[in-house]
C-alpha cells in the first residue's frame, strides 16, 4: 500500500510540474509579443503591477539572497551577469532570479525522484543528492553561456548597423550612439558603454577599464579600433574605409566563433546527460536483474555489488566533470569566471590556516614552484597557487575520511545481509515460492540467535556451535545430518560476521586514495592544459587577424601590436607579457627571447616579422603576406576549427559513454554471466553426485 501511495505522489508531482511548465511557456510567449511590450513600456512609471513577472523575479532575488545555501549561487551568478548587463542592476537581479528559479524547477523534482528510487539505499541516496547539488553549478553556467552566445549573435547585427550609421555620420562615436538606442538588446548596453568611453575626458584609461569587464574579445577589438580610428582618423585602402574593413574582419571572426560554438553545443548536447544517466539507472537496473534472475541477488545486495556501485559513481563523476571541461575550454569568456573571493582565500587569511598551508606550499624560486606556476598559466586557471594547495589538502582529507566511512559501511552491509536475507540453497536451476521464502526467512531468524550468541568470538569452533544447537529448542529432536548441515551453515555465516571489521590494508587503501585525491586537482589542471594545446592554432590565427586590422593604422608600432596580442591572448599570454615588460630594455632582444620561449612555428614567423618591423621595414611591409593570403588563412582557420571540434567530440564521446559502458558491462552483463555460469556448474555438479 505504501508503494502505491509513493507512486501516486510521484505521478501527481510529475503532472503538476508539466502543467506548471505549460503555463510558464504560454505566459512567456505572451510576454514576448511586441504589443504586450509596447503597452508595458507605455505603462512604465504610471502603473505598478504587483504580480507581473518582472516584479516577481525582483522579489525572488531578494528572497534567494536571504537563503544561506542559495546566497552563494546568487552571488556567483550575478558576478557574470554584471558583465553582460553592464551598469544595469535591475536586469542583473531579474536574470539572476530567473536562472536560479529554472535551476530549482529542474532540481527539486529530480531530488524527489531520487529519494523515491533510492529510499532503501541511503549511501546511494546521499551520493546522488550531493551530485545533484553539484549540478546547480552546471545549470547556472549553461544558462549564462546561452546569454553569452545570444550576445555574440546580436553583435553581428550591431556591427552591420554601425557600418550603415558610419556611412551616414562619418563619425565613429555618433554611429555607435545611434545604433545603441535600441533598449531591447543586451548589446546596446555595451554600445552605450563604448560611446561613453569615446567621449570621456580620458578615453584611454576608461578603455583599459572596459577591457577588464568586456564580455568577449570581439567587443574589446571593436572598442579598441573605434578609439584608434577616433584618435588617429580613418584611412582609405583601395577606395574603402579602413575602419569598416576592420569591422568586417571582426564580424567574420565572430561568425567563425558562432559556428564553432554551435557545433560544439550540438556535439556535446546529449553527452552530459549520457554521462550522468548511469547513476540514475543503478537501482532500477538492480531491481530488474534481481526480479528476473534470482541467482544474482546475493551479489547485488552484498558487498561486491556495492563496491561496483561506488566505482560507477566515481567514474560517472569524473567523466561528467571532464566532459564539461572539454566543452567549456574554448570559451572566450573564461577570464570572467571564478573571480570572486572564495572560501580558500578566507582560510589562507586565517593565521593558523596560512601557517599550515605554507608548510606544504613550495617556496618561491624552487623547481616545484616554477612547475606549478607554469601549470596554472598553461591551464588558464584563475586560481592562486595557495587556493590549489588548499583544495588539494581539503580533497585529501575528505577522501581519507570518506574511504574509511565507505569501508565501514561495506562491512555493515555484509553483516546485515547475513542477518536479513532468507537462508536458502536456491540457485539457477531451482525456484522459490512465497511459502518457501517464508520458511527460509524463519530459518534465518533461527540462525540469527546463534550468530548473536557467538558474534565477536573469533575462536569459536564447530563443536561449540553443535553443542549450542543440540541444547536449543529448534534442534532437540533433529537428526545428526540436519544438525551437521546447520552447523556448517551457521559457522560459515559466523566467519563472515566476525571477519567484517576494519583491516590494516583498508587503512592503507584509504591512504592511497588520499594521495589520489591530493593529486587530483593537479591532474585536472594538466588535463586542461592538454586540451588548451588543441586550440593553439586557433589563437595564432586570431593574432593574424588582429595584426591585419592594426598594420595599416597610422602610428601603430610593434609595441602597440604586442599590447593588443597580450590583451587577447590566452595560451601564450605569459610569454607575450614578459616580452611587453622587457620591450623598453631592448625591442629586438625582447622579441628574440619571446621566439626562444615558444615552439609553435606560425607564431615564430609572426615574431620574426615583428623583428623585421623593428629595425628594417614598415609594419605593413613586414606583414604583407598576411594581407595577400587573407582568404587562405580564413579558410585554414575554418578547417582548423573543424579538426578541433572533431578531436573534442572524439574525446568527449569516449568520456561521456564510459559510465554507461561500465554500468551495463560491469554491473549487469559480467555478474549475470559469471554468477550464472558458476551457479549452473554447481547445480550440474550436485545433479551428477545425486545421480551416482
Amino acid at each position: 500500500m505504501s508503494n502505491q501511495i509513493l507512486y501516486i505522489i510521484m505521478g501527481v508531482s510529475v503532472v503538476a510540474m508539466a502543467i506548471i511548465g505549460i503555463i510558464y511557456y504560454i505566459l512567456s510567449k505572451k510576454m514576448q509579443k511586441s504589443e504586450y511590450k509596447r503597452i508595458q513600456k507605455l505603462q512604465q512609471g504610471t502603473k505598478a503591477e504587483g504580480l507581473s513577472s518582472e516584479v516577481i523575479y525582483q522579489k525572488l532575488y531578494l528572497t534567494y539572497r536571504k537563503i544561506p545555501f542559495l546566497k552563494r549561487y546568487v552571488l556567483k551568478l550575478r558576478r557574470r551577469l554584471e558583465i553582460l548587463n553592464i551598469d544595469d542592476e535591475y536586469a542583473t537581479r531579474r536574470d539572476s532570479a530567473k536562472i536560479i528559479t529554472r535551476a530549482l524547477v529542474v532540481l527539486l523534482p529530480l531530488i524527489l525522484i531520487t529519494i523515491m528510487i533510492t529510499k532503501t539505499n541511503f549511501l546511494l541516496m546521499f551520493i546522488l543528492l550531493m551530485f545533484e547539488l553539484f549540478m546547480i553549478d552546471i545549470l547556472i553556467e549553461s544558462s549564462v553561456d546561452k546569454k553569452d552566445d545570444s550576445l555574440l549573435a546580436q553583435q553581428v547585427d550591431f556591427f552591420s548597423e554601425v557600418r550603415h550609421a558610419y556611412h551616414e555620420f562619418n563619425m565613429v562615436e555618433e554611429a555607435i550612439y545611434q545604433v545603441s538606442q535600441d533598449d531591447e538588446k543586451e548589446v546596446s548596453r555595451q554600445g552605450e558603454k563604448i560611446y561613453e568611453i569615446l567621449i570621456s575626458d580620458d578615453p584611454e584609461t576608461e578603455l583599459e577599464k572596459y577591457y577588464d569587464v568586456a564580455p568577449n574579445n570581439f567587443l574589446k577589438e571593436f572598442a579598441g579600433l573605434s578609439y584608434l580610428t577616433k584618435e588617429f582618423g580613418d584611412r582609405k585602402i583601395d577606395g574603402a574605409s579602413l575602419y569598416l574593413k576592420n569591422i568586417d574582419n571582426i564580424t567574420q571572426e565572430m561568425q567563425i566563433e558562432i559556428l564553432k560554438r554551435d557545433k560544439l553545443n550540438y556535439v556535446f548536447r546529449s553527452l552530459s546527460f549520457i554521462a550522468i544517466a548511469p547513476v540514475l539507472l543503478l537501482e532500477p537496473l538492480k531491481n530488474w536483474a534481481v526480479s528476473n534472475f534470482g541467482f544474482v541477488k546475493n551479489w547485488y545486495y552484498g558487498k561486491s555489488g556495492m563496491i561496483v556501485q561506488i566505482l560507477i559513481l566515481i567514474i560517472t563523476f569524473v567523466s561528467y566533470v571532464l566532459v564539461r571541461k572539454i566543452k567549456d575550454n574554448g570559451s572566450v569568456n573564461m577570464s570572467t569566471k571564478n573571480t570572486q573571493n572564495p572560501w580558500q582565500e578566507k582560510i589562507y587569511k586565517n593565521k593558523i590556516g596560512k601557517k599550515l598551508v605554507d608548510l606544504i606550499l613550495p617556496k618561491d624560486g624552487t623547481k616545484e614552484y616554477k612547475k606549478m606556476k607554469n601549470l596554472l598559466i598553461d591551464s588558464a586557471s584563475p586560481s592562486k597557487m595557495e587556493w590549489v594547495y588548499i583544495n588539494r589538502v581539503a580533497i585529501a582529507i575528505v577522501t581519507f575520511i570518506s574511504s574509511l566511512f565507505i569501508f565501514s559501511y561495506l562491512h555493515k552491509i555484509a553483516i546485515d545481509y547475513e542477518y536479513t536475507q532468507p537462508t536458502t540453497d536456491y540457485n539457477l536451476i531451482g525456484g522459490q515460492t512465497a511459502r518457501d521464502e517464508q520458511k527460509a526467512m524463519e530459518l534465518t531468524l533461527q540462525d540469527n540467535e546463534f550468530l548473536d550468541m557467538f558474534r565477536g568470538k573469533v575462536d569459536t569452533t564447530e563443536k561449540e556451535i553443535e553443542r549450542a544447537l543440540r541444547r536449543s529448542k529448534y534442534y532437540r529432536e533433529a537428526e545428526d545430518e540436519e544438525i551437521t548441515k546447520a552447523v556448517e551453515r551457521i559457522y560459515e555465516k559466523l566467519q563472515i560476521v566476525n571477519s567484517e571489521c576494519m583491516q590494516w590494508f583498508e587503512f592503507l587503501l584509504a591512504f592511497v586514495f588520499m594521495i589520489v585525491g591530493y593529486m587530483s586537482p593537479v591532474w585536472i589542471l594538466m588535463f586542461q592544459a592538454k586540451m588548451r594545446k588543441l586550440e593553439m592554432e586557433d589563437e595564432v590565427m586570431q593574432f593574424q587577424t588582429i595584426i591585419l586590422m592594426l598594420m595599416r593604422i597610422e602610428r601603430v608600432n610593434v609595441e602597440i601590436i604586442l599590447e593588443w596580442l597580450e590583451r587577447y591572448s590566452n595560451i601564450f599570454r605569459s610569454q607575450i607579457t614578459r616580452c611587453v615588460n622587457n620591450y623598453e630594455a631592448g625591442a629586438w632582444e625582447a622579441l628574440e627571447e619571446l621566439k626562444n620561449e615558444i615552439s609553435y612555428s606560425q607564431l615564430i614567423r609572426i615574431v620574426e616579422s615583428m623583428q623585421a618591423a623593428v629595425e628594417k621595414i614598415p609594419i605593413k611591409d613586414a606583414f604583407d603576406e598576411l594581407d595577400s593570403e587573407r582568404e587562405y588563412y580564413r579558410d585554414k582557420r575554418k578547417e582548423s576549427n573543424e579538426r578541433l571540434i572533431s578531436r573534442k567530440a572524439m574525446i568527449g564521446k569516449v568520456l561521456g559513454f564510459a559510465p554507461m559502458v561500465c554500468l551495463f558491462v560491469g554491473y549487469l552483463i559480467v555478474p549475470l554471466v559469471f554468477i550464472g555460469l558458476t551457479s549452473m556448474g554447481s547445480s550440474m555438479g550436485a545433479m551428477s553426485s545425486g545421480a551416482f
